[in-house]
């Protein structure tokens, strides 16, 4: 037990060194949040500061003012401003996600569909959308505009392939990686590459700072759908079963189906064809992940990432950005939470 405390003690430690390096500009973030998400309409109102007291790592956020700060970016509010333009991208996305999936709960707590209907919820997640246009006008740089709005495009396509291949248990690895690079790494990739616009570093700088937010969110979102199958970490508090009981095929099942005997293969496919599914079919599946090791193989496939991620950032010269960047890497395939 000694032994997993000290790892959560590690993680924690990673996320605060990044969190403590900026957080004097994060505070001004959340006030731009606060302010731009203002509105007459006492629900909108209502519903964005419910949503946005859900809690939430602010990582995307984060992301921005550190890869600004690297960048040498010191004097100024366009930090602060896109960084809660992500955020807000973020928050949108994950609105929008709930009236999909029809979830009931996020980061335990009930979600705007399921207090306030579905109709309000996607319309109060284009409100947040069209504030981030607004603020992305408000900065000023075509090159930020341009970024972000094809971010905002390729999110959506993800989430339409995604509802694409609902429920398909053959689903090609090919296939998940298109999905989770747009819905989720797209925008950890914008989040990283606009430190370098707003310094206007030279366009190394600038693929490299991308490279980098794609492959730290391919990991991040690699290890968030392998957590969904690791039952060995209730220790942590973790809810497990999620994307199973919405029917969405991840790595963890793509990699079983792959191992699995025919026999195997075909009660797989049939619970995935369940409209609901029960958690006797959970702990089938459960059983079956361990039988075949299926979470060591989703981490060494996210492993790869991880070295891509730090090894993009060699171009920058050493410092203590740098070395938090790095650390991010493990942080975000080694979190339990």
């Amino acid at each position: 037990m000694g032994s997993v405390v000290q790892l959560k003690k590690q993680i924690n430690d990673t996320y605060s060194q990044l969190l403590n390096s900026v957080e004097e500009k994060l505070s001004f973030v959340e006030e731009k949040i606060s302010y731009k998400l203002n509105s007459n309409v006492d629900l909108v109102k209502e519903m964005t500061t419910y949503h946005l007291k859900t809690g939430g790592k602010r990582l995307r956020g984060l992301l921005t003012l550190e890869c600004s700060k690297l960048c040498g970016y010191s004097k100024g509010g366009r930090d602060i401003n896109l960084a809660a333009c992500v955020e807000l991208i973020h928050a949108a996305t994950l609105m929008h996600d709930d009236v999909i999936d029809g979830a009931d709960l996020r980061r335990g707590k009930k979600t705007t569909n399921n207090i306030w209907g579905n109709q309000s919820s996607i319309l109060v997640g284009d409100y947040l959308l069209s504030r981030c246009f607004e603020m992305m006008v408000d900065d000023g740089s075509m090159e930020i505009l341009k970024l972000l709005s094809s971010t905002s495009s390729t999110i959506a396509q993800g989430e339409v392939l995604q509802l694409q291949h609902q429920g398909d248990t053959e689903m090609l690895e090919e296939t998940y990686l298109k999905i989770i690079s747009s819905k989720t790494a797209s925008l950890f990739s914008a989040s990283s590459k606009v430190g370098s616009i707003i310094t206007n570093k030279e366009n190394k700088f600038k693929d490299a700072l991308e490279f980098y937010g794609k492959n730290l969110g391919l990991t991040f979102q690699i290890a968030d759908d392998t957590l969904d199958y690791n039952s060995e970490l209730k220790m942590f508090g973790k809810e497990i079963g999620k994307d199973f009981f919405e029917g969405k095929v991840t790595l963890p099942i793509i990699l079983l189906n792959q191992k699995i005997t025919n026999g195997e293969k075909r009660e797989l496919k049939k619970i995935f064809d369940l409209k609901v599914r029960t958690n006797k079919e959970f702990y089938y599946v459960l059983n079956l992940v361990k039988k075949y090791e299926i979470i060591k193989e989703c981490y060494k496939k996210a492993d790869h990432y991880i070295n891509l991620a730090s090894n993009s950032l060699s171009i920058f010269q050493d410092c203590e950005e740098k070395r938090i960047l790095k650390n991010l890497t493990s942080f975000s395939i080694n979190r339990k939470y």
